[in-house]
């Protein structure tokens, strides 16, 4: 079994919506907190790929955090009760994302946002840690998806989009 996550938040990466080099937004983001990322990147050539992760797993080790890849069987993003209960029934599976919580630009084909309500019925249900995904960008955010059972958020777009992606971090995990 994969070890849990012991921090609150995990960082999705999309290169595509960074200002600068994907590189730079996760250093910024490491140095505000971040010790869990998922590298996404799956239009990437493999080599480049590659390249680009153990670029990011050198910056993650330095502090002691952790890179994993989207497609890693211990981490299962979930967007219903249905596949969250799948998750949870997979012996691989050591945390899942639900999304979309909230409203989102990153991913808005994924239908309405499930909400608060949905996701405290949902982490409840399951012996897995629920991460809390889509439109989790600021501090009374974060606040109200842990008060509702979340282990935790993960976020993407808010990071990748930041002015400054230490200081927003910083703002996520000291919420």
């Amino acid at each position: 079994m994969v070890a849990p996550i012991e921090h609150g938040l995990i960082v999705f990466t999309d290169r595509r919506q960074a200002g600068r080099p994907l590189p730079e937004v996760v250093a910024l983001a490491i140095d505000g907190g971040a010790r869990v990322v998922v590298l996404r990147e799956h239009d990437l050539p493999p080599r480049r790929r590659l390249k680009l992760a153990a670029e990011l797993r050198v910056a993650l080790d330095a502090v002691g955090g952790r890179l994993l890849l989207e497609e890693d069987p211990a981490l299962r993003k979930c967007h219903d009760l249905d596949s969250l209960c799948a998750a949870a029934a997979d012996d691989a599976v050591a945390y899942a994302t639900l999304s979309p919580i909230f409203p989102t630009r990153s991913k808005p084909g994924y239908g309405p946002p499930l909400g608060l309500a949905a996701l405290a019925r949902m982490a409840l249900v399951v012996n897995v840690p629920v991460y809390a995904l889509g439109g989790v960008d600021t501090p009374a955010r974060v606040r109200d998806c842990l008060d509702e059972g979340a282990a935790g958020v993960a976020v993407m777009g808010a990071v990748m989009r930041a002015e400054d992606p230490a200081r927003l971090v910083k703002e996520l995990l000291n919420a």
